[in-house]
């Protein structure tokens, strides 16, 4: 999703955030060595490297009513760093009235250098982390080896995390919730996001919503094996992998090629978009690092009672299945070696 080997820490500010009255307000950024900033460039940027979901910034009568976009526009145009970010702690604060919200240390970093789609950005990134680790810390002296057990920030990642790429506004999103079916005020109350119409999502929400075909709606409209799915959803894949920009015509062809599936697919796509607020297109560059995590849960294992797995990988025409004169189901399948 992004890189960050180049990126550089600009300013970084913490504040404890607690409830009923507690919280602490960072007054003045924190100093830090060359070697501190390499762990924390690791810390605040690494969580995102998985992520394959853009957000953008919204509110439902003016982008510019939204706390957070407003302030992150302050800081993207050098307006004052801490106050701004003593401006987006109480708004956090403000948002986390909810008995289920914990405590936590919130780390607000202004970034230089990250990379997304090869492309350069500055950025901004908000970090609340909520539950502490033991470690042990060890030292040298002249009356030898010692060590002190203490609590703090390990490499765990941070429990909620926004990373704001200063793209064209409303800006790119990528977030962090640990816990999201807890309580939404994360996500809802404090950033007030919605999908981003780009690349990346695209890629994402048209292998997912093309999945739920293969593998719900499919077999409602035709009488498809388990074997019929599993290459339906292979070659899904395979178109996704072997070319650079996707075509939706393209697509239906090569994958499903019957006119029928075909219909019903695009009904099924129809009504996935309505009910899930997407505005897919139907052209778009495709974002290989998402076809490869995506890949990972296209499943083309076919599951024969609890004696045998066969992974199917390749050529449908080289499995045939069928039922004996017992009755007893079974496949045959055709193969020139071992390897």
């Amino acid at each position: 999703m992004i890189q960050f080997e180049e990126a550089v820490i600009g300013k970084l500010i913490l504040h404890r955030i607690a409830a009923e009255g507690n919280s602490v307000i960072g007054k003045s950024p924190i100093d830090y060595t060359d070697d501190e900033a390499t762990v924390l460039k690791k810390i605040f940027l690494k969580p995102f490297l998985t992520t394959t979901q853009t957000f953008e910034f919204k509110h439902d009568v003016n982008i510019d009513y939204n706390i957070l976009f407003s302030l992150a526009r302050r800081i993207y145009t050098n307006d004052d760093f801490t106050e701004c970010s003593e401006n987006i702690a109480q708004h956090l604060i403000s948002s986390s009235r909810h008995p289920n919200i914990k405590d936590g240390d919130v780390f607000i970093a202004k970034f230089d250098g990250v990379l997304m789609n090869n492309k350069a950005y500055a950025a901004l990134g908000i970090y609340k982390f909520e539950d502490k680790e033991h470690f042990i810390e060890t030292a040298t002296d002249a009356g030898g080896v010692g060590m002190n057990v203490r609590r703090g920030i390990g490499n765990k990642k941070p429990d909620k995390a926004c990373l704001i790429l200063f793209s064209d506004e409303p800006y790119t999103l990528l977030v962090v919730d640990s816990n999201p079916n807890e309580t939404d005020y994360w996500q809802r109350d404090f950033i007030n996001h919605r999908p981003k119409n780009d690349d990346i999502n695209n890629t994402n929400s048209f292998l997912t919503l093309t999945k739920n075909f293969i593998t719900t709606q499919i077999q409602e409209d035709f009488e498809v094996t388990r074997t019929d799915q599993i290459d339906l959803l292979n070659r899904s894949v395979d178109y996704f992998k072997k070319r650079e920009t996707f075509d939706k015509k393209e697509f239906e062809e090569t994958v499903f090629g019957d006119p029928s599936v075909i219909e019903s697919f695009r009904r099924f796509d129809k009504h996935y978009q309505q009910d899930h607020e997407l505005d897919l297109s139907d052209s778009f560059d495709i974002a290989s690092q998402v076809v490869k995590k995506q890949a990972r849960i296209f499943k083309s294992v076919l599951k024969l009672d609890k004696n045998f797995h066969i992974y199917i990988h390749g050529n449908r025409e080289l499995i045939e299945q069928g039922v004996d004169e017992k009755g007893r189901k079974y496949y045959k399948i055709y193969y020139e070696q071992e390897l």
